[in-house]
């Protein structure tokens, strides 16, 4: 089990001494740092026989004021864990090997990642690899005698050239760096590179007799290059290369069948907008030009996971849930594996017969927590205890409802209620808003983390509403595609049809409403602050777009715009007006806080200051808090706490008319 997070203790004894006094008081609200300080698991990896499972623990270090994450080991028969790794900074990306002695990750406690192993029957975890620029994935080989990996390439001489002559110069859709394959012989550490040439490698799998590579391959690591993935194999041997698929629109994560025979990949199978529309789970043999798609009939995006004697095991999301499912290759049937049908399982591993699978589970009512389970009944065995961090907390509710929006579409949102929530009282509202936009928002306690304290806006008597605005993943490609050309506009009539069905059920005080979001929830949330400033006592944009030619002509993945609105600012300006806040800045009254990472090449900086210049014209009362040397998220823990600790204040100020003292406010 996970030990009593440490900062507890003081807690955990005035509990033990006062537990008369204080049996017949509320549970303590977590404050942001207890928010933040919250040990958070992932990456199961499942033992070869079913029996154990390694996974990681993520916790905050204030200290370093970094997040490290650390391995830990599961038993199912116990249902209890314990810690493996201890040691400074990370350790990531748990493997087993084969025959199930051994275990592998990546760690960087000596400055690059490596690539390290530590024995099972007992001992320290020794380093295998020394990359020159350090570990990227990998993967063992099916007899355990090797470990593929990919590793970026070194900077070349002659651009070290240019630096020492010229300085700094960065030529734009130049002086690539590339990644590529190697392949370490465990025994002796010798290492070989398999792949070479101007390309990157992403995912790779092992053929199951270990003679060749699948992998995907794109043009440049530029994100705008990502539907310019194509699958192909290598002989482990010999190092010569196939390309196995060339279509347009991104081919990836291959999986080798059982009988060595075909590949497994996700595919877009070549349609033009395949930001929006259905990915497929597509197979082919190496030597055949010919593809074929087996999930046509499957309304969402399909991550593929294994190609096992059970089937092709993959996992999605429907709705606001998401499960585990096996695809037939030959009838093409699709069957669900679920706990229980409100269930959001992720990050599965199986076995490689396909019968047992680890994953992350959790619900309505349960903190994400590591389970094991037969797949065939998925009767699930709990095997660590996150939740016992929050046993102590208030138990807000949560619950999944569904509303029309202006043009009749149905929407859902996750509303979250204060424990002691009443029946006929009108509370404030707080509109969360996911980015994306394929994006969801899921029913799971005690989630907010890094940008908006929701449970801190719970315990001051609000309630929280996170809309699944069209354009979210889960439901299905004509959902996903309702926001098309319709940017902000529709998406703004989902937030405040959801706002005015919660008015109408006597919840929500149609006077005392805000709303917030991060990238695509901040550019919906500038909408709002625009268009539709009337209808708000207080707004928050975080990394948000406020026009999208500045976005277009400034961010990292060009094609998104180009494929959601059908065109360049150079084709249809008026589209791009249409849909940008700025267009409507003359009309925005209500308070806006900006948030913005210095660095962000997604949602580049200008568009912050774009909104802060036009709400700052109009007279608006604004804040813009730039986060220095972040990108587009906010990765670290003293960042996350000024982030959220600024929207409390922000909210507190506006919705209850109360001072805060966070920083910069």
């Amino acid at each position: 089990m996970l030990p009593p997070f440490r900062p507890w203790m003081p807690l955990l004894l005035c509990l033990v001494a006062g537990a008369a006094t204080l049996a017949s008081q509320a549970p303590a609200a977590p404050s942001i740092d207890d928010l933040i300080n919250l040990q958070r698991v992932g990456a199961p990896a499942i033992s070869p026989d079913g029996r154990h499972v390694a996974f990681t623990v993520r916790e905050a270090n204030w200290d370093e004021n970094a997040y490290e994450t650390e391995i830990w080991l599961g038993d199912a028969s116990t249902g209890t864990s314990r810690q493996l790794t201890n040691a400074r900074q990370s350790s990531l990306q748990p493997a087993w090997s084969p025959d199930g002695s051994a275990l592998a990750f990546v760690s960087d406690r000596d400055g690059k990642r490596q690539i390290y192993r530590i024995a099972m029957a007992g001992g320290e975890a020794e380093k295998v690899t020394s990359a020159d620029e350090g570990v990227n994935a990998f993967a063992w080989s099916p007899t355990g005698k090797q470990i593929a990996f990919t590793m970026t390439d070194p900077i070349p001489d002659a651009v070290k050239e240019h630096e020492r002559r010229w300085g700094d110069i960065r030529i734009e859709d130049q002086d690539q760096r590339y990644a590529h394959l190697h392949v370490l012989d465990v025994d002796t550490r010798a290492t070989r590179a398999l792949t070479k040439g101007s390309f990157v490698v992403g995912r790779f799998d092992w053929s199951p007799d270990g003679t060749y590579l699948a992998f995907d391959h794109r043009l440049t690591s530029d994100p705008s290059d990502g539907g310019s993935a194509d699958i192909s194999i290598v002989n482990v041997e010999t190092g010569e290369r196939d390309v196995v698929v060339v279509q347009d629109g991104p081919d990836s994560n291959p999986r080798w069948s059982p009988d060595g025979r075909q590949i497994a990949f996700e595919s877009a199978m070549g349609k033009p907008f395949f930001y929006f529309q259905n990915s497929v789970i597509a197979v082919v043999a190496p030597g055949s030009p010919a593809v074929r798609s087996l999930t046509d009939a499957f309304d969402e995006d399909p991550s593929l996971l294994a190609w096992t004697p059970a089937g092709i095991a993959f996992a999605a999301t429907q709705r606001t849930w998401s499960y585990l499912f096996t695809l037939d290759p030959a009838t093409r049937k699709i069957d669900r594996h679920a706990v229980a049908d409100e269930w959001i399982g992720g990050s599965f591993s199986l076995t490689q017969d396909g019968a047992t699978a680890a994953f992350v589970g959790s619900g309505p009512s349960s903190f994400p927590d590591i389970y094991i389970a037969p797949v065939a009944t998925m009767a699930a065995r709990k095997v660590s205890d996150s939740g016992a961090q929050i046993a102590s907390w208030p138990a807000h509710r949560r619950e999944v409802l569904r509303w029309k929006s202006q043009d009749g579409a149905e929407i859902e949102g996750v509303l979250h209620k204060p424990a002691d929530f009443e029946a006929g009282r009108r509370y404030p509202l707080l509109v969360v808003i996911h980015g994306g936009p394929t994006g969801v928002s899921r029913p799971v306690p005690y989630s907010s983390s890094g940008y908006y304290p929701i449970d801190a806006f719970l315990a001051k008597g609000a309630v929280v509403l996170e809309p699944n605005y069209r354009g979210s993943a889960g439901y299905g490609e004509a959902f996903r595609s309702l926001n098309v050309r319709n940017l902000g506009v529709g998406d703004a009539w989902d937030v405040l049809s959801g706002i005015d069905a919660l008015v109408a059920q006597g919840i929500v005080d149609r006077d005392r409403v805000g709303s917030m979001g991060w990238s695509q929830g901040g550019y919906i949330s500038a909408f709002l602050a625009t268009r539709h400033s009337d209808r708000f006592k207080a707004i928050s944009v975080g990394a948000g777009i406020s026009d999208w030619m500045t976005y277009y002509v400034n961010t990292d993945i060009h094609p998104f715009t180009r494929q959601y609105l059908k065109a360049t600012p150079w084709d249809d300006p008026k589209i791009y007006a249409d849909t940008s806040p700025m267009t409507y800045i003359k009309q925005a009254s209500a308070p806006t806080l900006i948030q913005h990472g210095e660095n962000d090449a997604r949602v580049p900086i200008p568009n912050a200051f774009q909104l802060y210049q036009g709400l700052r014209d109009q007279n608006v009362p604004v804040r813009l808090s730039v986060f220095k040397g972040f990108g587009h998220g906010l990765t670290k823990p003293k960042a996350n706490r000024g982030a959220m600790q600024q929207n409390l204040d922000w909210f507190t100020n506006y919705i209850w008319g109360q001072p805060g003292g966070g920083p910069g406010l």
